[in-house]
Parts: C-alpha cells; structure tokens; sequence
C-alpha cells in the first residue's frame, strides 16, 4: 500500500475540501494497517497545520475532532499537542483548543498499557502548566493594556478549564504521578504558580481574581493529596489512649519515653484523634491511674509516671517530627487542661487521695517545660484554685503531717542524680560516709521514693549499676594496717567479717577494734546493695539490673545469682543446680559455725561465698532435721544466726528453700516451708549491725514475694495477717477452681461493661496470657470480638483489645495475622463470622496490630516487659515460613501453584509483573524476619481471594481490611505494610465500589517506585 507524507496528506485533504469522514476514510486506506496514530504524532500534526494562522483553520479542526471522537488519537497525544502551543496573543486559536479540551476533559480515562496510562499523567501535567502559562500572560496583559472585556472572557476560560481540572480528584491523582516520575516538569508548574500569583494583583475583576487564587490553590495541593483529612470524631471518649497509659503506668515504668511518644502518635494517627482530646485522655489515665492504686510502692510509681514521666512523653509529643509545631501544640495542651477542670469530681478525688493540689503541680510541671506559657498556667491555676474551695477535704491532724507524695517525688528526682554523684566517688579508703547515706536511703519509703523517680526518669539502669558496683566493693577492701600474729592470717581470702562476742578479742589484740569496725562496714555494704538490689528486681524487673557482659568477660556476683538462684514469677529453678552445690569443705565449715555458735562467731571467706554456700548448708541442716539428728529448737537457733546479722544471708536461704518446695508434694513441705517462716519473722537480738530494722523489713518484704506462689499452691500461710497491713497488690488474681477460658471471658466482659481497663485487669490478662500461651490468649480474645453484633460495641471492643494486646504486641500480631486469620480466612466454616459489623471490626484490629508492631519492630526492639515472656507456645515461624527463599512456604505453593517465581531478580527493571511481585521483593525487605514473612503470606492469602470467583464475607474482610490501612495512612509513611501486597491486587482491589477511588489507588502503591506509580496509573486512568 502507498504510504505517503503526513503533512502532505493533510494539505490534500484541505485543497480537496474532504469532509471529516471522507478524511478519515482516506487517510487510513493510505497508511498502512495497524498503524499507531500517536506514535506518527498525527494529533500533533493536524494542530500544527490547523493553527498556522492568526484564526484557526476550521476544516482540518474538523479533522482533528473527527479523529478524536473516533478514538484515532489519544486524549494524552492531544493533550500534549495542546500543551506546545505558546501563541497565546492569537485569542481565537486558543480558544478552539479550549473547546477541544471540553470535548474529553470530563471523561479522561485509558485502558491500554501503563506505559500508555503514565504518558496521560505527562500529558496532564503539560496542559496544566499551558493553562497556567496562559493565565499568566493574560493577567500581564491586563496590566499592559488596562482592563479589557475580552482580555478578561479569555482569562476566564483558561480559569474555568484549570479549575474544572483540579477539581477532579482522579485528575489530580494523575498529576500526582506524573510529579514524582518527573521532578523536573513539577518545578515548571511551580514556576507557573508563582508567576500567576505574581499577576494576580492585575486583575481587577474581585470574583475572578478569587476564583483564580482558588484554582492556584488546588494546583498547590497536589503534593498533600495522601495528607489524612476527615471528619473530627464526635466522641470525647478513646479507650484505646486511656488502656494504653494505664498499662504503661501499671507495669512499664522503666520503659524509655520514645518508644512510648511513637505508640501513642500511631494511635492518634490511626483514630484520628483531635490533639486536644488526645491529651486530656492522657491526663484523664493518670488522674484515674493515681486514684486507684494500691497503697505504698504502686502509688508512688503512679505518681512518678504521672508527675515526672508524662511532661517528659508531653514533650516529646511535642517535637515529634509530624506532631504539631510549638505554638499549636502548647495551645492545644492548654485546651486539654480546660477541658480537665470541667472534670471536677476526678480531680477532687486525686487531691484526697494525695493530700495536695495535684493539678496546680502538674500544671507548674508543665510550664518549666515550655507545655504551657506563663499566662496560661496562671489562668489555669487560679481557676483551680477557686473550685478547690468548695472541693470536700479530710481535715484531720493525721492528714496535715502527711507529706504528699507528689511533692516528696519531684524532690526526689534531683536527690537521684546527687546519689549518684556520691556512689561513683572513691569510697575505698573511707566507707563509712557511704554507708551513712544508704542506711538513710533504707527509712521509710525513701528507697521507694528514690526508685521510682529514677525509674519514671531513665535512670534506674544507671542506679542499679552502682548497687552493683557496691555489691562488688567489699571483696576489694583490703585489710592491711590491721596488725594481727600469723596464727590469725588464715589464707589470702579470709577476712575478720563479724565477731560478736569482740571484749576478749579487744584485750587479746588491741588492733583489733580496727578490723572488726573494717568488717561491719564490709559486710553492711554488701547487705544494703544486696538487699536494694532485691527489691529492684521484685518491684521493677530483672532487666533493670542486668547488663551486657563488662570488657574483662567477669559477670558480677549478684547477676550470677539473680540468673540462676532468685525466684522470679514465671521462671522454675532447679534446687539441683550446681550454683547450689559449692565446695564440701566450705559447707562444712559454714554448717558447723552456724550450729555451734549462739551467736555467731564468724570467721569467713568473702560474702558472695558465703551466699552461695548457705543453700547447701541449708540442705544439710533440712536433712538432719528431716531425719531426726536436729530438734525444733537447734533449726530455730541456726535460722536466727542466719538472719540475726546480715539479711543476704536468709534471703539466698529462702531462695533455695522455694525452689525446693516447688519439687515436693504437699505432704513433704511442712518443714521446709516452718524453715521459711522461722527465716522470714525477724530477730531483734542485743548485738546487732547497723541499720538491722531497715533492713529486716526490706528482707521480710522480700521474702513474701518469693514464697507468695508456693505457699497459694497448698493454701499455707506464710505468717498471720498483720492488722493495718496490706497483702501483696495484684498476686493471686485468678479465681480458684475455676477454667481460665471462663476467667478471660469474664474479666474482658467486666471491661467491656467498664469501657475502660483498670490496672488490676491487665494484671489479671497477663496472668491468663502466661498461663495460657499466647495462641489461646489471642484466640479467645478474637473470639470475643466476632460476637458483638452492634457496631458501637465492636468498635469498642477492638479499641480495648488493641491496647490488652500491648502486654506483648509483636507476639499476638505474628499470631493473628499468621494464624487465626488464614484459618478464619481459608475455611468455609468461618466466613459467617466474618461478616459485618464483627468482621469489619476485625480487619481494623488487625491493621492496628500490624501497623503497630512493624512500627516499633523497625525502630528498636521490644520492651523488657514483653522479653521476659516464655515463647515455648509461640509456633515457630521461620518453621511454618521457611527461611530459604527459593523455597516457598506452604501457603505460597498452593496460591501460586501456577508460577514459577524465582525470589530475586537481577534489577527492579528486570522484574516483569507477576502474581505475587511487591514492593517489599524490590525494596529487597528481609524475609528472614518472621513479622514480615507473615504479612507477606497474609497479602499472598488476599490476593488469592480477591481472585478466586467465590464472594462472600472473607472478600468483604480484604476489602475492610485495605480500606482500614488506607484510612491508617500517614503521609509520607513509605514502607509500611502494604508494601507486602502484590502489585495485581489493586486491579482487583479498584472493582471494588468502595476502593475505586484516586486517593485509595495512590495510598495503595508504592509511588517511590517506577513500577508502583505505573501501577496507579494505570488503575486511576481505567476509573
């Protein structure tokens, strides 16, 4: 066939005078079959021959509408040609092209390849810069020659085209697009705005001139397309924010502030919670956290989380890096506390409970961080003030001596750093001024006080390290300048510790006195950190203590014992262990001073010997008693020597005597656990060392806490309920005889009733998740939710599960996303359940988790509360996932049975569009890790549904489910888990009414890649 020139055909058809049809009929006899139109750049072509001169040629602009109302050129091709065209000054010729825009700028679609999609997204972005330019000359036109009336009508045609445009949210979508896959063109359009902006004063037409800086603005909001804007809720109420500081108060004190400043911004992110209402459920949680608290170490934790630890979280709210800015946030916390002064009741209660004005502190608090400014503080507290006037007061002489507690923690905040200042000087040659300040640290509640607003501050790691250091002190006191005869210098490691009965050693060895005074300080030394030591590990964690091995690879004495000796809630210990069997000879020598002495005479080898060598001497002594060689009263004397001087002693003893009595029967216990009581009750004896009534109670505070488990087992009673004195807050929660499935549906259902969970549940639900494991807990849960059939309590619910399940996010999300899910999901069964509302409840719990934990799994690893957890129920997933890539798990076989997809590619740009390729394989995210390695099998199990040609409820969860991360997306969030689904989902997902939106398609693909932004494009332009 005869194939001639464009051009030439063109000019033929004008002499000839052909109508559009005839044209088109012969243009295409002329040219070969199959002929791509755009690719000879025909649209291009007829414009340019059609606006040759100062009035377009009307015939071959017929020609160029025939061709696109018969689809023989692209509406990008068009677009493009339109976009070249820079005579602005021939007004006819630009009106044409804008009625050339009208014909298809309403119905902007393609559906051929992305290539295809991704040239209209050009396309788009040229002609928006063409109408800016065009609006620009104008408006320079009305400044040169004065206000014209067709200069104007000109003017608000290229407005109303580019208003029309941007109003379009596809078409912005578009030019979203073409943005990011072309910097360089966005900087022309930016350009153009500027010099619109620049001319806008020329316009003297008030309503186009307003009409102009309108569409501008669209123009501008491009860039913020992904930025979250909806509607603020009308609850006050979020019981999510609420759980979430009261679990963080009750049990995650020494947790550092960051990590906790990112879970609160991603609950606020995900719910949408106005800043205002968002600080005010903060506060509403200390307030209430102070309130219910149980007398003595609890309160005062609550206290420092609420006055020392939330100002800090406040301010790190506060320059959060996509959190509100200054000003706005210190107004916004300032509404926060208006609205917490309506709240009358609950603060009347806190000032009773803590006999002092607790909102006037925090308020002062706040404004010596820079939360809130001089005027507003003052404001507040006269406020305040004047309620508390007619607020209800004990006022009794017992209440007014009352230091409040409050105000003894924000004291004791600066007394932690000068403490510390004091250990880490050298005490080597003169101990006694140190031992002067731990023995006050031991009275009263001031180690308490102390430790926790060390705690609520991040430097309870650095105390216990100097507890520690001290532990370690005694073994490297020497003992020289005391002058005693050879006979007496009994080996290179014996030291004079204790001698009680000193009068005849005095006048014996004059240099005595000396040492002795050396070893009372060596020995109270070891005891005082030993004990604090205790009791840091009981009330806060063993985490706070333990450290990564030091340089010389020497683990100190107490983190040896604390790993292998102490009783500790969920860890078993082995009273065979060999830490419990030292040396014969040493065990001998300690079990015949500790019988023969009435008083104990000592003369030993080192303390942290001593404490190891008491378990086997208490074993032998339990023996004897056993078979009848001691009586009541020789076991009582030995039990008083143990514990008359140094409390470390009795505390390794009943360590080992609990350990014990876990591995006998019920009948078998009666003596070891009349070992424990006689060890536990103090004895008042006339010699003893300093500071022995601060210490006792420590020790005996201690000891319950070991023995309470073992003695609940058989219903024993470690000794008669003192009046006045309360039981150990939160032990024994569990009802007795009863299943634990009933417990868990009980407690949540008490919960629910409540909207809100109270200190006591979470220990209640950590005590069933360590029983149960992780699976039942998490099972039973999600059980829980897919019975509520109103939406506003399944709401609730899942804002109540989301913060449960912060007891240990990263394990309960790997089992419901990677278990309860797919079998909810791939049985038949189950799809009932699924079903709206509890279904759609579901996916939007299981977005949060799965946001949550991918959040803070990349940012640092999990709290110490949620380590120390046994994981023997947790599946293994590296297992059901196996870690080698070329072989595919289960699940992944039987979704892509037909595919043979090899697991890395040699270049992004080698990767062809397959069934399961993501994001995540060209971002080369490690699949080793087993939180992603689920969510990739979960999308892999999404995309299956999505195309199998069964619907029902499990298809209406995927949608629920993307819908919840879409609503969840933050701005700017690239890499979060959608980045796990398969590219071909989202042709899948846009045939779904309630996806097929531009701002859906571009929150589902990743736009930092060239294949997601083809992907969006092609899925947009097909809308």
């Amino acid at each position: 066939m005869k194939v001639v020139n464009l051009k030439q055909a063109i000019l033929q058809a004008w002499k000839e005078r052909w109508s559009d049809y005839q044209w088109a009929i012969n243009i295409k006899k002329n040219f070969p079959k199959g002929a791509t139109w755009d690719y000879l750049n025909f649209a291009e072509a007829l414009m340019e021959q059609a606006m040759i001169g100062p009035s377009p040629n009307p015939l071959i602009l017929s020609y160029l509408k025939y061709a696109i109302c018969s689809q023989m050129v692209s509406y990008s091709s068009v677009l493009t040609a339109i976009s070249k065209f820079d005579g602005f000054s021939r007004e006819l010729c630009v009106t044409s092209l804008l009625e050339i825009m009208d014909m298809f700028c309403h119905r902007l679609n393609c559906h051929g390849k992305a290539e295809e999609c991704i040239g209209l997204c050009r396309a788009l972005l040229g002609v928006v810069v063409w109408l800016l330019h065009g609006c620009a000359f104008y408006c320079d036109k009305l400044r040169e020659l004065g206000p014209s009336a067709s200069t104007e009508s000109i003017l608000q045609a290229c407005q109303e085209r580019l208003h029309n445009l941007m109003s379009s949210t596809k078409i912005r979508a578009l030019v979203h697009i073409a943005r990011l896959e072309d910097q360089g063109s966005w900087n022309n359009i930016e350009q153009a705005v500027l010099k619109v902006t620049e001319s806008l004063c020329n316009v003297s037409n008030q309503t186009l001139r307003t009409k102009l800086e309108e569409s501008v603005s669209l123009v501008k909001s491009i860039p913020l397309m992904l930025s979250v804007q909806c509607d603020l809720p009308v609850r006050a109420s979020f019981p999510s924010v609420h759980a979430f500081i009261m679990l963080e108060g009750t049990m995650n004190l020494t947790g550092e502030v960051q990590p906790m400043v990112e879970q609160l911004m991603m609950i606020k992110r995900m719910q949408h919670i106005p800043c205002p209402l968002f600080v005010l459920e903060i506060w509403k949680a200390c307030f209430t956290g102070l309130i219910e608290s149980p007398e003595g170490t609890e309160e005062l934790k609550w206290t420092a989380f609420t006055f020392l630890k939330i100002p800090q979280v406040l301010l790190g709210l506060k320059t959060y890096p996509q959190g509100d800015k200054g000003q706005d946030f210190m107004e916004d916390v300032n509404i926060a506390f208006q609205y917490l002064l309506k709240l009358t009741p609950l603060l009347d209660k806190a000032d009773q409970r803590c006999n002092c004005d607790c909102l006037g502190m925090l308020l002062q608090e706040c404004n010596k961080l820079g939360l809130l400014s001089d005027l507003n503080t003052e404001n507040l507290t006269s406020k305040r003030t004047v309620d508390r006037e007619f607020a209800p007061r004990l006022k009794t002489a017992e209440n007014a001596n009352i230091q409040p507690n409050p105000g003894l923690i924000l004291r004791a905040e600066p007394t932690v750093t000068n403490i510390l200042k004091t250990v880490d000087a050298d005490h080597s040659k003169s101990p006694e001024g140190l031992l002067g300040v731990l023995g006050h640290m031991l009275s009263g509640k001031s180690l308490d006080l102390l430790l926790a607003a060390a705690a609520a501050t991040g430097k309870l790691k650095s105390f216990a390290r100097k507890f520690i250091k001290l532990n370690e002190f005694p073994k490297h006191i020497s003992g020289e300048g005391c002058e005693l005869s050879d006979e007496f210098r009994w080996g290179e490691f014996f030291d004079v510790l204790l001698l009680l009965n000193a009068d005849m050693c005095l006048r014996m060895f004059p240099s005595f006195s000396s040492l002795a005074k050396s070893a009372s300080v060596r020995a109270l030394l070891f005891d005082i950190s030993f004990l604090m030591l205790c009791h840091v590990v009981q009330t806060y964690g063993s985490e706070v203590v333990l450290s990564d091995l030091s340089p010389s690879g020497e683990t100190p004495f107490f983190e040896t014992w604390l790993q292998t000796c102490m009783p500790e809630e969920g860890k078993t210990l082995n009273p065979d262990h060999p830490c419990f069997r030292p040396e014969p000879g040493k065990v001998e020598s300690l079990v015949t001073l500790l019988n023969n002495s009435s008083e104990m005479k000592l003369v030993q080898v080192k303390w942290h010997e001593i404490c190891l060598s008491t378990p086997a001497a208490i074993l032998e002594v339990l023996n004897a008693w056993e078979n009848g060689v001691l009586s009541v009263e020789a076991v009582q004397k030995i039990t008083d020597n143990i514990k008359g001087k140094v409390c470390s002693m009795a505390i390794c003893a009943v360590a080992w005597l609990v350990a014990h009595v876990r591995m006998l029967g019920r009948d078998e216990r009666e003596k070891p656990q009349t070992m424990i009581r006689q060890l536990v009750t103090p004895h008042y004896a006339e010699n003893t060392l300093q500071f022995y009534t601060e210490r006792v109670v420590i020790m005996s505070s201690i000891m319950e806490h070991m023995c309470a488990d073992v003695f609940q087992q058989t219903g024993a009673v470690l000794r008669p309920p003192v009046e006045g004195q309360e039981p150990i807050p939160y032990r024994n929660l569990l009802p007795a005889k009863e299943p634990i499935h009933k417990a868990l549906s009980q407690q949540f259902q008490t919960v629910l009733r409540k909207a809100w969970v109270d200190s006591r549940a979470f220990h209640v639900f950590e005590s069933l998740l360590n029983m149960g494991g992780v699976f039942w807990f998490t099972n039973n849960l999600i059980r829980e939710l897919l019975k509520e059939t109103r939406q506003e309590w399944a709401i609730r619910v899942v804002e109540l599960l989301y913060s449960i399940f912060c007891l240990d996010t990263q394990q309960i999300t790997l089992t419901l996303l990677g278990t309860i899910l797919p079998n909810l999901l791939t049985d038949s069964a189950h799809w009932h359940s699924l079903s709206d509302p509890p279904g759609k409840a579901l996916a939007k719990l299981s977005v949060w988790c799965a946001l949550s934990s991918y959040s803070s799994h990349h940012k640092g690893p999990s709290s110490a509360r949620q380590r120390k957890r046994q994981r023997e129920d947790i599946e293994d997933y590296n297992s059901l996932f196996p870690l080698d890539d070329t072989q595919p798990s289960k699940l992944m076989r039987l979704l892509s049975s037909n595919e043979d997809e090899p697991a890395a590619l040699s270049s992004p740009g080698d990767r062809s569009m397959n069934s399961s390729l993501s994001a995540s394989q060209i971002h080369t995210v490690n699949m080793r890790d087993p939180l992603n390695r689920v969510l990739a099998n979960l999308f892999l199990l999404f995309s299956s549904i999505l195309s199998s040609r069964m619907a029902g409820p499990h298809t209406q969860f995927v949608q629920s489910f993307i819908e919840e991360c879409v609503e969840c997306l933050e701005q700017g969030s690239h890499g979060s888990i959608l980045q796990f689904m398969p590219f071909t989902m989202v042709s899948e997902l846009v045939k779904l009414p309630a996806l097929a939106k531009p701002k859906a398609v571009l929150a589902m693909t990743d736009l930092n890649l060239p294949l997601g932004r083809r992907v969006a494009a092609k899925a947009i332009a097909s809308l």
